[in-house]
């Protein structure tokens, strides 16, 4: 019986322990990058809900899904910093992705040169070709970009929360972000 209940105490501030040591900011901003990587349901979504929005032709909308999924499958990162004051934290990330912004502009300078390449024809709007274009593009691309992200946090109920993501960092991770 003593042995029973020396093992339940045991666990118990074990478990007490670990749940304390995940509770950290740089633990949550793991877990945030960390569900870009694993593909998580909830970063799917809302990937889906980008492409349904995004300005590329129906014919092009899985092929930029493809490309942004593997743009979080290979994404990296490192923790640079953490600085807790009080009930609010900053973490300081080192992010490197593909630099699909850089094949972009190149992509749109192509373009603008040689606007006669893409008229349209019995097969493609000019749109269409357009889009091609870029998607094909952003597919050869194996040149890396880093950024550096600070995300700030909370504290909410003993508990570190992740602040909303602006649009600029949300840009850097899929690597779009014009400097």
């Amino acid at each position: 019986m003593k042995k029973k209940i020396l093992m339940l105490a045991v666990s118990l501030v074990l478990l007490t322990g670990c749940n304390d040591m995940m509770n950290t900011p740089t633990k949550r901003v793991e877990e945030y990058l960390g569900k870009y990587q694993i593909l998580d349901s909830t970063v799917l979504t809302e990937l889906d809900d980008v492409v349904d929005n995004s300005n590329y032709s129906d014919e092009y909308k899985e092929e930029y899904k493809e490309l942004m999924i593997k743009q979080y499958q290979n994404l990296s990162y490192k923790i640079k910093n953490e600085q807790t004051d009080g009930e609010v934290a900053n973490v300081i990330v080192e992010l490197e992705v593909f630099d699909y912004n850089n094949a972009l502009d190149e992509a749109e300078d192509y373009i603008e040169e040689h606007e006669e390449e893409f008229v349209s024809d019995d097969k493609e709007t000019k749109e269409e070709k357009i889009d091609h274009y870029k998607i094909n593009a952003m597919k050869e691309v194996t040149d890396k970009a880093s950024y550096t992200i600070n995300f700030n946090l909370v504290k909410d109920n003993k508990k570190w929360v992740l602040e909303k993501i602006n649009d600029s960092d949300l840009e850097k991770i899929h690597g779009l972000y014009e400097d």
